[in-house]
């Protein structure tokens, strides 16, 4: 009988279930906590991602991609759409002009509902009345899904704000600054014009309003139908004054069907004569609103000129009031409030007596005509011609009117004081004065030159240097009276580059005059430099590649009336100038202007036809520069015409005159008939 054995099994220790057990825990809880740690940082790195987007379009006043962050129970808990909340902002930040905005001071904290976030911050922004005090928000955020979305309401938009609260914004608009002249005459002020309407009433209906219209498109230069066009306006009644143009005083006409009202606008009482100076005003466009947002639809701001320039100082500050009202109507809170101040009057240098004068001689011509007062720097005039009519671009110029000018060849909105040109033989001077201070040019020294034509060796290839006299001996003194460019030509070679270039970076040439008007630095050549031999002889006689508009010739020609002193210039009597600076030594700076004299005294001299003026110790230098070569043999190449002249004993002025397409005796002859009254224009 077989017999069947079977093991039993041995009982395990408590102990060890216990430890395997515990160990499954432990793994457990482990898995758990690692879970809980890993999705608390997931929440966290979202509501973070949900902050910083939400920033970033504050800042950048991104309103749809705000609307995108907030939360879609927020928005219905106030029956708003995302769409709604965007037209708010842009309705209550674009109505106050808020830019500029920065958020500061961010904070997120976990609420004890992990699914919660308290979040506050500050936000500084700039309105149109200026920057407001920093205003403190708080809010949530709640868990949509996978994300975290702002819980948005108006308190968001400003922190007293209610869902049914407004915002009103007050302005008051102060008075412009006047730009003024140094005697305190008016060259930008506020002035009476007149608005011309139609008064629909008295226009009567059918044949007779058209006759009557008619009259009225005739007389004041508006086309019918524009006339048709306003008073087809909605808005237009019987008894109503349909405004269509502006008129100045004393050009308000008995016209049937037509009444006037007053107006205030700004006025340019030397108007063409001034006009590239002072420039105009103008109401504020789209595009200078996206520049500023602080302006406001109607504000008046300087679109050219000093007015532009100085467009900060003459408006002054903006005064009003940014409130919230409640339903009502009621005053709830002031948010920003600013005193109104008024723009500040601009006085200039320039002389108007002068100015006028000036624009007077120069009227007929493409030029300018720079007076500057040597001995301090003062601008005493600065004339463009052509010009146009400043009074009429503030009124309001049709777009025909416009179109005039910009379609006139003579470039009447080109500011020619302003503008580059070769100054031709006028640099001469700085040349000589350069050269004596160089030890190369003498007063004895003279030259022996043959014929009109010269160029240093065959190498020039067909590149010379042409004079106007075939004077055979030539010193400074005749270089200087004839204006010989083949002696200035060899006096640069002679002290090479680099002692006529050190002797020029003394002048102004790459540096940017203090002046609030629009310019190129003076240039020497296009790279800076004078390294080619025939650029070098070129720029001697005041051609090459120089570029110096008129200003910067008359700041640099201030040497010879200031003992080698280059006098910076000034346009606003209170205005700081850089200290003067030695161009030139004060023995060179006198050499060449006693040969400026001569220039005049000479019967030979360029400038002798002034010699008539009877005026004592009277400077000048004339120049002839060539814009382009002829390419018809026999034909003159086209030319620009300067004059330099100067009270050589009392510095009461210098003055640079251009005119382009003429010669330097047209300038002389131009400018004569003003520098024979000149002292009668500055007393």
């Amino acid at each position: 009988m077989e017999t069947i054995r079977r093991n039993k099994k041995k009982k395990q220790p408590t102990w060890k279930i216990v430890v395997a057990l515990s160990l499954i825990l432990v793994t457990l809880i482990g898995a758990g906590a690692g879970y809980y740690f890993w999705s608390k940082q997931k929440d966290e790195k979202a509501a973070q991602q949900t902050v910083d987007s939400y920033v970033n379009a504050l800042e950048k006043q991104d309103y749809s991609k705000l609307s995108q962050l907030v939360s879609q129970k927020s928005l219905e808990k106030i029956k708003y759409t995302k769409e709604a909340l965007k037209e708010r902002y842009e309705a209550i930040y674009g109505g106050v002009g808020v830019s500029e905005v920065t958020v500061s001071d961010v904070e997120s904290i976990l609420n004890k509902d992990k699914d919660r976030y308290d979040v506050a911050y500050k936000m500084q922004m700039t309105t149109s009345l200026g920057k407001l005090e920093t205003q403190a928000y708080v809010t949530t955020m709640s868990k949509e899904k996978e994300n975290y979305r702002v819980n948005w309401s108006t308190k968001l938009i400003f922190p007293d704000l209610e869902l049914k609260d407004k915002i009103s914004l007050t302005t008051t608009i102060g008075e412009r600054g006047d730009i003024l002249s140094k005697d305190g005459s008016p060259l930008a002020t506020e002035g009476k014009f007149w608005d011309a309407g139609l008064y629909p009433e008295v226009l009567g209906e059918g044949i007779e309003k058209s006759k009557k219209l008619a009259v009225i498109s005739e007389k004041y230069s508006i086309p019918v139908e524009q006339l048709e066009n306003k008073l087809a306006a909605e808005w237009v009644l019987p008894e109503s004054f349909v405004p269509f143009k502006v008129v100045r005083d004393g050009e308000t006409p008995e016209v049937p069907g037509v009444l006037y009202q007053e107006k205030t606008l700004r006025t340019y009482p030397l108007n063409e004569a001034a006009a590239h100076l002072i420039g105009y005003v103008g109401e504020t466009t789209a595009e200078d609103s996206e520049k500023n947002p602080s302006l406001q639809a109607g504000d008046i701001i300087g679109k050219a000129g000093l007015e532009a320039a100085f467009n900060e100082r003459l408006s002054g500050q903006k005064g009003g009031r940014i409130v919230i009202n409640n339903k009502e109507g009621q005053l709830k809170k002031v948010i920003q409030e600013m005193e109104l101040k008024n723009g500040e009057d601009i006085t200039l240098t320039i002389n108007a007596k002068l100015q006028k004068a000036a624009y007077e001689q120069l009227k007929a011509e493409k030029g300018s005509a720079v007076f500057m007062d040597p001995k301090d720097g003062s601008l005493l005039s600065l004339v463009s011609t052509p010009s146009y009519d400043a009074n009429q671009m503030t009124m309001g110029i049709s777009t025909k009117d416009y179109q005039k000018y910009t379609d006139d060849i003579k470039n009447p909105f080109l500011s020619r004081f302003a503008s580059g040109y070769a100054p031709g033989s006028t640099f001469k001077t700085i040349t000589a004065a350069i050269g004596l201070d160089a030890g190369v040019t003498t007063v004895d020294e003279t030259h022996k030159i043959d014929g009109l034509t010269w160029q240093k060796d065959s190498s020039w290839g067909n590149h010379f240097i042409v004079r106007v006299s075939d004077t055979p001996q030539v010193n400074l003194e005749s270089a200087l009276v004839y204006s010989d460019n083949i002696y200035f030509a060899k006096e640069a070679l002679e002290m090479g580059q680099k002692k006529y270039e050190e002797g020029l970076s003394k002048f102004i040439f790459g540096e940017k005059l203090d002046l609030p008007i629009a310019m190129n630095p003076a240039q020497l050549s296009n790279d800076g430099t004078l390294a080619n031999e025939k650029l070098l002889a070129d720029t001697a006689y005041g051609q090459g590649q120089l570029l110096l508009n008129p200003i910067q010739q008359a700041v640099s020609f201030s040497v010879f009336a200031n003992e080698g002193q280059l006098i910076y210039p000034k346009l606003t009597v209170n205005q700081k100038t850089a200290e003067p600076k030695m161009a030139v030594t004060a023995e060179s700076a006198n050499i060449v202007k006693n040969k400026l004299i001569k220039v005049i005294e000479k019967p030979e001299g360029t400038a002798h036809s002034l010699a008539s003026l009877n005026k004592k110790n009277l400077a000048a230098k004339t120049g002839t520069a060539e814009t382009t070569a002829s390419e018809v043999e026999g034909e003159d190449a086209n030319t620009n015409g300067f004059l330099l002249t100067f009270d050589a004993e009392n510095k009461s002025y210098l003055m640079v005159a251009t005119i382009e397409d003429k010669s330097s005796g047209d300038v002389t002859a131009t400018m004569k008939p003003l520098l024979g009254k000149i002292e009668d224009l500055l007393n």
